[in-house]
């Protein structure tokens, strides 16, 4: 039977955190050659290598990475014993790992996750902010719980994974007081070459206004493309133009903005999806945003 050394374990638990050897020896009070024996001996054991070079320090491999998780929950539940045995209060909150897409707007990503702060069960929110291929390899490999979406997942990612609806929101246009009220009249034919600013190409946003537009037969006059959703209503906010958001962030939006609603665009809808591994939603925080998202409605 092959048995762990914690102690040699424990060593590379503080390189890894610490970034390299010299400063987990300082923590651990040992010379920096002390954990490297350490380090290898581990390695040794295990079969694999731990950490590569880079630059001047260190970087966990891929083995290395799962490893290191593995030895944050041990030393938790090591803490937590502790805890036990001298009486102190314990409990280890569910541990919630979400991945979001970059492009998906943060206003409407913590409403989508504020039911999980309303739960009765104790957990802990981890939120991972990456592009698509990231956050599906992380979900395959169960370093997620779940990955928060304005898209199903693309055929295209050879990955056993389920898209759950958890809700949509139809679009509105917004923007300064002044702007409101000179294209009030006549909305939305009167969006045919009002200023307005977009989203870049790589949203989905941008996509649905594109054919929003050509289907009318009209044309925005374009002052203005941003990848970054908050920039893009900053200048919004300076009177540039006007833009689409979800509706189900209205509020949200004026409040931080100082803008105002112009009117909702017809046919036009964002939708939001959880992919997990899971065809049924098991993980509770899970279940609880997907409940509350099946609500989203414009108030």
């Amino acid at each position: 039977m092959d048995w762990l050394n914690y102690h040699h374990l424990l060593y590379f638990w503080v390189v890894a955190h610490e970034g390299s050897v010299s400063r987990a020896g300082e923590v651990l009070h040992v010379t920096p050659a002390t954990v490297s024996i350490q380090i290898r001996e581990l390695e040794r054991s295990l079969g694999v290598q731990l950490f590569r070079k880079s630059g001047r320090g260190l970087a966990l491999t891929d083995m290395g990475e799962e490893v290191y998780r593995y030895a944050n929950d041990i030393f938790a539940l090591g803490r937590e014993l502790v805890d036990m045995v001298k009486g102190r209060p314990i409990g280890r909150p569910l541990l919630f790992r979400v991945g979001v897409k970059d492009a998906l707007s943060k206003l409407v990503v913590f409403k989508l996750l504020e039911p999980h702060f309303k739960m009765t069960e104790k957990t802990r929110l981890v939120v991972i902010e990456s592009d698509m291929s990231r956050l599906v390899a992380n979900l395959s490999v169960h370093k997620l719980d779940v990955v928060l979406s304005d898209t199903q997942l693309d055929p295209s990612f050879k990955v056993r994974a389920w898209s759950h609806l958890l809700g949509e929101s139809p679009v509105i246009v917004m923007g300064t007081k002044k702007l409101v009220e000179k294209y009030r009249e006549g909305f939305p034919g009167s969006l045919n070459r009002a200023p307005f600013l977009f989203p870049t190409e790589q949203s989905v946003l941008r996509r649905s206004l594109d054919v929003w537009f050509e289907d009318n037969d009209w044309a925005p006059d374009i002052r203005g493309e941003f990848d970054d959703s908050a920039m893009l209503k900053i200048a919004a906010r300076a009177g540039a133009g006007l833009f689409a958001a979800p509706a189900v962030i209205r509020n949200e939006i004026q409040a931080m903005y100082g803008v105002e609603p112009l009117g909702i665009l017809p046919g036009v809808l964002e939708r939001y999806y959880a992919l997990s591994v899971e065809r049924k939603l098991k993980h509770p925080a899970v279940v609880a945003i997907s409940e509350s998202a099946r609500k989203l409605k414009e108030s």
